[in-house]
């Protein structure tokens, strides 16, 4: 049997859903004497990310002080032209609607990085 590197593991285990994750748990308390109590903490966590919305809207609340580098941000994402990201740079507007939730907190961190604030709605 080859052996399991602790991110192969891992990653089994993420892919879980909490039930699986529940039995999992029972089966090494049984077989290990292992007590679930410190991974009982991860379940709630997990139920909630699941519970949640799976896309976001990122919005432009505000271009901050380097104006300049949150337009060329605009226009990578859309591929809208200059005249377009400057107003949305101006006065605010949706920048990707429906994004996946990495990708939405992707670009928020690339926006909050040039100095702007985004919303995720």
């Amino acid at each position: 049997m080859a052996k399991l590197t602790v991110k192969e593991i891992i990653d089994a285990i993420s892919e879980m859903k909490i039930l699986e994750v529940k039995e999992l748990v029972d089966a090494m308390k049984e077989a290990f004497g292992v007590d679930p109590s410190s991974v009982a903490v991860a379940a709630p966590v997990a139920a909630a990310t699941e519970e949640g919305p799976s896309s976001f809207d990122v919005v432009l609340a505000s271009a901050g002080p380097n104006k300049i580098a949150v337009i060329k941000l605009v226009r990578d994402i859309t591929g809208l032209g200059l005249k377009e990201a400057k107003d949305i740079a101006d006065n605010g507007g949706v920048v990707k609607e429906k994004a996946a939730t990495d990708e939405a907190n992707e670009l928020k961190a690339k926006f909050e990085e040039a100095g702007a604030t985004i919303e995720l709605k």
